[in-house]
């Protein structure tokens, strides 16, 4: 018999990296992928290529591993997605590691929609999010972050939550944002914070036109009550911010709202 007062049991980890490389006309120029990171392109959305990423591991814990990254040449087109929501599950130790790395060469146009992060009671997880990108690129950026399992009732008490997104235009840093939660925070976040919020989410657009886009995203806001969002521009950027109780509904918002400031389609695994 084994004394487990003398026994350390090494759990696996999930360690993965995928990428690739997109050239004009949407044609695939590099793909890589290992450990438990896929991506697939599976179809085209007129010039522009679809990647979609995918964990094999179903699920992110301490101590896992995930590089994603999309490289466009100048004047190619993507949208890149994940096939399914994201999982953060229960740590018992240590942080799970999420890094994003875009870059767009001139002209370029990079749609960066994955879908929603699900946060676990007791997750623990650091998301980093970097962009260079051309003067004249074009860049939509989402991140949804949902707070715990609302179908099951659950409700956060413990988190540890590190979530960073920075983005170089021109050679110049235009957005930088950083999000820190920790277990306190889910006590103290009242009206000031997230209110009853349980599922949150941004989205930023760079593009020569943002501003012009404006009225059009406005216009298609949610005004029910249920989802709060509100959105400005301002120096080539459009942002909108959004809040609700409810995952579902915010994700149809969130639809809306891509769409419209895009211009373009959906990823197909969304399934709105």
């Amino acid at each position: 018999m084994l004394d487990d007062s003398n026994t350390t049991i090494a759990m696996q980890r999930v360690k993965g990296r995928a990428g690739a490389v997109i050239g004009p006309e949407g044609r695939l120029a590099r793909l890589w992928q290992s450990g438990s990171a896929k991506a697939i392109l599976p179809r085209m959305h007129g010039r522009a290529a679809e990647v979609v990423f995918l964990n094999t591991a179903g699920g992110l814990t301490g101590g896992d591993q995930l590089d994603y990254s999309i490289d466009l040449a100048a004047g190619a087109q993507a949208v890149g997605t994940t096939q399914t929501a994201e999982r953060a599950y229960l740590s018992r130790t240590g942080l799970a590691q999420v890094d994003v790395t875009l870059t767009l060469g001139a002209g370029a146009k990079l749609h960066w929609l994955p879908q929603e992060m699900i946060l676990f009671d007791g997750a623990a997880i650091a998301r980093n999010l970097r962009v260079e990108m051309a003067d004249d690129a074009e860049l939509a950026v989402l991140e949804t972050l949902v707070l715990g399992r609302a179908a099951m009732g659950e409700r956060l008490a413990r988190i540890h939550l590190r979530d960073r997104r920075r983005v170089i235009r021109g050679g110049r840093q235009v957005m930088l944002e950083a999000i820190a939660l920790d277990d306190a925070d889910l006590i103290r976040l009242g009206v000031a914070g997230l209110g009853d919020a349980v599922a949150v989410a941004s989205l930023a657009f760079f593009a020569p036109d943002a501003e012009d886009r404006l009225a059009a995203l406005r216009a298609v806001l949610p005004s029910d009550g249920v989802v709060r969002a509100a959105a400005s521009a301002w120096d080539g950027r459009v942002m909108a911010r959004f809040a609700s109780p409810m995952a579902w509904p915010l994700r149809q918002a969130v639809a809306r709202a891509v769409a419209t400031v895009t211009g373009g389609a959906l990823p197909r695994v969304w399934q709105i």
